[in-house]
């Protein structure tokens, strides 16, 4: 496949793996950029900076081909040195930068100066045209459908997307409620020109996480999300499990909601150890998007990769025929 999307970041295939907390490693990124795509690993996952520039290092071991760092900026008491963790993504090499979360734009002279290319990702057209004004080569538009933060709008992809598309020049890498081929093809119909995944590259054999969430995904179907965090203007999406529950009670009483109440069963911590690491869906709160009702197999990234360009093919050769009445 050719798009402006491959040419800009140097891949085969338009797929592109989404950083994820706890699950964005060098194992997953290798693994997705040997199979034709672009894999990303999570620059918060790592507690500093220094280990960032060790993982970084571990993924040139596994891999010849390019991948990215994700950068998610949020609100904090304590942010983290974000200046710190430029430094070392600089100094890694690293030419390919997903940007998540506040505007990237304090980033972008250092991220110019290092010739790093860098994909924003964003919930909202005038997110978008933000992102192309401060110089970014590339959007990743993120639809309601999607795992984490959704933003506030609660605008769907089959809107987003062409919305997006008809108001920028940068290419469009669609984001939130992918997982197959046939979804792709749509994506390109509607003017993205590639695809981001999340929860899809979590239920393959190299993601990092107990095999009980993976097969939690296989088993689970559309209608398997809640989203929490709502009374915060902080939406988030994620599996709807005994804890969640318990947030959404806590969020649904009356008055404003006390994050200090909820804070010690959302703790990141909490959720990576019980769920990913230890298997326990009910141990904490995880992001999953609508897309695990698509999701039917664990697969290896180089065997879901070569499915969806198949699907993909398959999906406009069919489009084709219907539009032309043969």
């Amino acid at each position: 496949m050719k798009t402006r999307i491959t040419e800009l970041l140097g891949i085969e295939y338009p797929i592109v793996q989404g950083g994820m907390m706890w699950v964005g490693t060098a194992d997953l990124a290798a693994a997705v950029s040997n199979a034709g795509g672009l894999g990303i690993i999570t620059a918060l996952n790592h507690p500093t900076p220094e280990e960032l520039s060790k993982e970084i290092a571990r993924c040139r071991q596994m891999t010849t081909k390019p991948f990215g760092v994700n950068v998610t900026v949020l609100p904090a008491i304590k942010p983290p040195p974000y200046e710190e963790y430029l430094k070392a993504i600089i100094a890694g090499g690293v030419k390919i930068v997903e940007t998540a979360g506040r505007n990237p734009q304090p980033f972008m002279s250092a991220f110019k100066q290092a010739g790093i290319k860098v994909i924003h990702k964003c919930t909202s057209v005038r997110h978008a045209l933000k992102a192309e004004s401060i110089g970014c080569e590339a959007v990743s538009v993120d639809g309601f459908e999607c795992a984490g933060h959704p933003g506030e709008d609660d605008v769907t992809n089959l809107v987003l997307l062409p919305a997006v598309a008809a108001r920028v020049s940068i290419p469009i890498l669609a984001s939130g409620g992918i997982g197959n081929g046939y979804q792709m093809a749509a994506a390109f119909a509607l003017g993205a020109e590639g695809i981001n995944m999340g929860t899809r590259f979590v239920a393959t054999q190299e993601a990092p996480v107990h095999e009980n969430v993976k097969q939690a995904l296989v088993d689970a179907d559309e209608r398997q999300t809640t989203l929490i965090f709502r009374t915060l203007n902080n939406t988030a999406r994620v599996f709807n499990n005994k804890i969640a529950e318990q947030v959404l009670s806590i969020e649904a009483q009356p008055g404003d909601t006390n994050f200090a109440d909820i804070q010690p069963l959302v703790a990141g911590t909490r959720g990576r150890k019980a769920v990913l690491e230890e298997g326990d869906i009910n141990g904490g709160v995880w992001a999953a998007g609508m897309v695990m009702g698509l999701i039917n197999d664990i697969p290896t990234c180089e065997v879901l990769l070569k499915r969806i360009v198949a699907e993909a093919r398959e999906a406009a050769e069919k489009s084709v025929s219907l539009l032309r009445g043969s």
